[in-house]
């Protein structure tokens, strides 16, 4: 009777920040997705090099990195809102900046603005941990998936308003491929009002507040009850590397490849799109399938999806728009399956007490990884080919698989 006592009003405010979560990620999943779209393509256009057009979504990705470590220290000081509000405004102003960049045709403008613009990056990801400080150890898995999913709406709509609202940017005497951050702007700025208005009380301060009274009606003061072993914080984060960087590298250069084919912005969004969607849309099954299977088979079935989406994206015709579209649709897939079973081993691994700024150090790596696939596919394309890439991102995947049979040994 006491602990239902407590979890009564704990459940009630867990639905109430699910709820929150869900509009401001609906949001940032919009702006979020609009700069993947034309991100490359920009670079490429004011640049006019292809070795170099992944070098935005790295600066990006690198910034995101950056954003991870303060926001996962404001939330660790003073709670997830004010961290996640400080994320997504931090990309309303990178959005902002890469306008003014693209009509003032300043490169090193453009460079510090997506550096800034990789904050709500960071934040996004950032907010499943949100999801998950006020969930039973049994629903976290599924409490994470949630969040995610909320970013299928907003991340499927934003690159197929690509072209409307590069139409829109023409009409404003700015440059096509820099319209779809003016949506980015604009969603990032709506998300930052969502948790500054609305997220409370704090998911994260509350846990902290009711840990002692949840362990002190289940007969072990001063800790939460885990509800099963994890092998870890440094498998959750391996997963969780190893798929950021595949899917970056191979997402990035997808659309230059498809372009270079002659295909236009927007078949390039439809398969954006369509990648964007797996990536978030399988997320309530990948809970359920954590939360019953265990995260470590998850996380290997995450390796053979990317092997999968390299395979196809690799021998795919120049002139298929539909098996572009089947790769990125696997490249998608793999992530969500590692994304969700690693935030669960970290988030089992680590006390609520360092939680935050653990989850912010463990986002580092991940954006890390990203910024290197980013960085490093423009340059394997123009020494090699995207197939070469596709293939290489698709072996590495695998290197999940023998560190989980270790992990899966010691436990």
């Amino acid at each position: 009777m006491p602990s239902q006592l407590v979890d009564h009003p704990r459940l009630q405010t867990q639905r109430r920040v699910l709820i929150v979560l869900v509009a401001a990620q609906v949001l940032s999943g919009a702006g979020l997705a609009a700069g993947v779209t034309v991100g490359a393509l920009l670079a490429q256009q004011m640049l006019d090099s292809t070795s170099l057009a992944g070098l935005l979504s790295a600066l990006a990705t690198a910034g995101s990195a950056l954003a991870a470590v303060a926001v996962g220290r404001i939330s660790h000081a003073r709670g997830r809102r004010p961290g996640l509000a400080a994320g997504y405004l931090a990309g309303a102003v990178g959005s902002a900046g890469v306008i003014v960049a693209a009509v003032a045709d300043n490169a090193v403008l453009l460079f510090l603005a997506m550096f800034v613009y990789g904050a709500g990056t960071a934040t996004n990801l950032q907010a499943r941990y949100a999801g998950a400080d006020l969930a039973t150890p049994a629903r976290r898995a599924s409490a994470v998936s949630v969040v995610l999913v909320a970013t299928t709406l907003g991340g499927v709509v934003g690159p197929n308003v690509a072209a409307p609202a590069g139409d829109l940017a023409h009409a404003l005497g700015i440059p096509h491929l820099a319209g779809p951050f003016i949506l980015a702007a604009a969603a990032y700025a709506m998300a930052t009002l969502v948790l500054a208005v609305w997220l409370r009380p704090d998911p994260l301060l509350l846990a902290r507040a009711l840990e002692p009274e949840r362990g002190a009606a289940d007969g072990q003061p001063g800790r939460a009850v885990e509800g099963r072993r994890s092998p870890g914080v440094l498998v959750g984060t391996l997963v969780m590397v190893s798929t950021q960087l595949v899917m970056v590298a191979i997402m990035t250069m997808t659309p230059v490849h498809m372009h270079d084919h002659g295909h236009g912005t927007a078949a390039s969004g439809l398969v954006i799109a369509i990648h964007i969607g797996a990536m978030y849309l399988p997320s309530p099954l990948t809970g359920w399938l954590v939360d019953r299977y265990g995260s470590l088979t998850i996380a290997v079935a995450s390796g053979l999806a990317l092997l999968a989406a390299g395979l196809v994206a690799a021998s795919a015709p120049g002139d298929s728009v539909a098996l572009f579209a089947v790769a990125l649709a696997l490249l998608g897939l793999g992530w969500n399956f590692g994304l969700v079973a690693g935030t669960a081993i970290v988030t089992d691994a680590v006390p609520l007490a360092t939680r935050a700024k653990t989850q912010g150090l463990v986002d580092v790596a991940i954006a890390v990884a990203g910024a290197t696939g980013g960085m490093a596919s423009g340059l394997v394309v123009a020494a090699a080919s995207y197939p070469s890439l596709a293939i290489g991102g698709g072996i590495l995947a695998l290197a999940i698989v023998p560190a989980i049979a270790v992990a899966a040994r010691n436990r």
